[in-house]
């Protein structure tokens, strides 16, 4: 069984698709880190910004633009990668495809009333231990739980 065998399977390729994410932070008047958690538009789980890569935009910027397409938020993105979590995300298809999500820290600097995705979607500004608590992947989980800004 060689390569044409591997093609033709019906199962979904198994190397994962990468996405970019934000993770939207700010500071309260008490010096308390928040980050902003969104609803998914069809399950209503709480997640962070994401999305696939755009031809035109380094990674940090694309889950920038993310933010405020899905959450209405303005801000300058980290450089650098927090780290990364893995999901499986069922396609229009109804096949699952694994996705590598990296994430991005952002400070918000705006916050919009207006926004593309706002009649989709909810937003909660929580502490980093609520949000850990309040979405449903593990990585993700661990990457709130222990963020600082």
């Amino acid at each position: 069984m060689g390569k044409k065998s591997d093609r033709t399977r019906p199962e979904p390729d198994r190397e994962p698709r990468t996405q970019y994410a934000a993770l939207p932070w700010r500071r309260r008047d008490d010096g308390a880190a928040e980050v902003l958690l969104i609803t998914s538009r069809e399950s209503r789980r709480w997640v962070i910004p994401k999305g696939w890569p755009m031809a035109d935009k380094a990674p940090g910027p694309c889950a920038a633009q993310e933010a405020f397409e899905e959450a209405g938020v303005v801000g300058e993105p980290r450089r650098k990668s927090l780290g990364v979590y893995h999901y499986d995300k069922r396609l229009r298809s109804g096949r699952l495809q694994h996705v590598r999500v990296q994430v991005y820290p952002m400070q918000v600097t705006e916050e919009r009333d207006i926004w593309p995705e706002m009649a989709e979607r909810d937003r909660n500004w929580t502490t980093p231990a609520d949000a850990a608590s309040l979405v449903d992947e593990p990585e993700l989980k661990a990457l709130l739980a222990k963020f600082k800004p």
